[in-house]
């Protein structure tokens, strides 16, 4: 169970910067998947609550807050999908800082090739990048620190046997 468990952590986190992958909440899996094997006694019900709504949380923020701040700077629908598109694309050709640049160039030039009549692409284009950057280190913040559980909870589950 516990390399399942590392697997999904790792996975998750991932998950964080791959668009498809619910990252916060496949790291969660790997605490169920030690208080199994531990007979559910390596956490407490309220930090296993707890760490699922910050799971739930990051992972309902992440469709909201690049919509919410592309819709306040102006964007349109393609500016949000060109962010997520340059996001996935930088990642996978030009790690590390391809997410961030492919995040705001992919808004871009889908505001200028999609929505033409938007006189302020730059602006739009920043406003959907902050949005996405932020829900991606939001993402990333909760999944670490289910990271950590985890690896807390496995040495504890090994200096118990």
């Amino acid at each position: 169970m516990t390399v399942l468990g590392s697997g999904a952590v790792l996975l998750g986190i991932v998950g964080c910067v791959v668009p498809v992958v619910p990252g916060p909440i496949v790291s969660y899996l790997s605490l169920l998947l030690i208080s199994v094997a531990a007979g559910w006694s390596v956490y407490s019900a309220p930090t296993l609550v707890i760490l699922a709504i910050l799971a739930i949380g990051a992972t309902v923020l992440d469709s909201v807050l690049p919509a919410v701040s592309s819709r306040r700077a102006g964007a349109g629908r393609a500016g949000i999908w060109g962010s997520v598109l340059g996001m996935l694309i930088g990642t996978i050709f030009f790690p590390p800082f391809g997410m961030i640049i492919g995040a705001f160039l992919g808004a871009l030039l889908f505001e200028i090739v999609f929505n033409p009549e938007n006189r302020a692409p730059v602006k739009a284009a920043m406003g959907v990048f902050k949005g996405t950057l932020f829900a991606t280190l939001l993402k990333l913040l909760v999944a670490g620190i289910i990271g950590f559980y985890f690896v807390r909870g496995a040495i504890q589950s090994f200096s118990a046997a």
